[in-house]
């Protein structure tokens, strides 16, 4: 009776044992399963995608969408440079995956000038430049042989001088298609005005030395200046939407039309109206 008592131990033993050895190998196996569903080959894998941009307000618009973006498997990394004149030879030289922070006549005058081979994929927001003033309360007190700083990049100086020609104050040369003017461009100035060109980003602390500037509303959100306090400014119709820029041949990369998709998408219309007001107007 012992002897078979001690078998029957044995025996539960052997069984016990095969079953917990079925049930490890159910729960690997599901483990196992589990696993390649998350990874789900590279359509799980999260992406991590590098984006130079300007510090505000692009940097602002990208952070604002960047929980969206890990939903969809993409870890939204953003770059901003001291010099954004740096951002498109990043571009180039593969540092950044796209860049957020220039608007197309820039990139077109940049292009032509370096040779980059770069596509814009999506048109995210305009910010109107505006005239600016310390001593000057509207365009009505501007003095004759007023000193007006404006940028001397190519794209923005003729765009600066374009504003002024819009608020009667100037007239260009006619012809000029190319978006690039200098006052040696100005057929008409019959204020006498002095231009000062210079460096964008110095003219807001230009400006206790002018009687006014025209500055790039992201340099006016750096510098602490209020946009509702322009004397005058572009309307929403300016043709210098800030886009998105990739190397061309990257237009169709998942993770970039799903950066376009979140850029466009009516919650961040909402987020640059409700935090920027006047300032940055959407331009889709």
């Amino acid at each position: 009776m012992k002897k078979q008592g001690s078998l029957l131990v044995a025996l539960m033993i052997v069984l016990v044992g095969v079953l917990s050895g079925c049930g490890a190998d159910k729960n690997n196996d599901e483990a196992k399963a589990a696993a390649e569903g998350n990874s789900g080959g590279n359509a799980g894998k999260e992406i991590t995608l590098k984006v130079g941009a300007a510090a505000v307000p692009h940097a602002e618009i990208l952070e604002f969408i960047k929980p969206k973006l890990k939903e969809e498997g993409v870890n939204l990394e953003i770059v901003t440079l001291d010099d954004e004149g740096q951002l498109n030879p990043a571009l180039q030289e593969k540092q950044i995956d796209a860049n957020y922070f220039q608007h197309v006549p820039y990139l077109d005058s940049i292009k032509e000038e370096k040779g980059y081979d770069f596509a814009v994929t999506a048109k995210v927001h305009v910010e109107p430049i505006g005239f600016y003033s310390e001593k000057l309360k509207s365009k009505e007190e501007l003095p004759d042989g007023a000193k007006i700083g404006i940028p001397n990049n190519p794209s923005n100086e003729y765009r600066a001088l374009v504003l002024l020609q819009q608020q009667g104050l100037i007239k260009l040369k006619d012809g000029l298609t190319t978006y690039e003017a200098t006052p040696k461009d100005i057929a008409e100035n019959p204020h006498n005005l002095e231009f000062v060109e210079a460096d964008s980003a110095t003219l807001p602390r230009a400006l206790p030395d002018l009687d006014g500037a025209i500055i790039n509303t992201n340099i006016v959100l750096e510098s602490g200046i209020d946009p509702k306090s322009a004397l005058f400014r572009e309307d929403a119709n300016s043709p210098y939407a800030n886009v998105i820029v990739v190397r061309s041949g990257d237009e169709n990369r998942d993770e970039i039309k799903k950066l376009d998709e979140a850029l466009t998408s009516p919650d961040v219309k909402k987020f640059i109206e409700d935090k920027y007001g006047v300032a940055v107007v959407p331009a889709f």
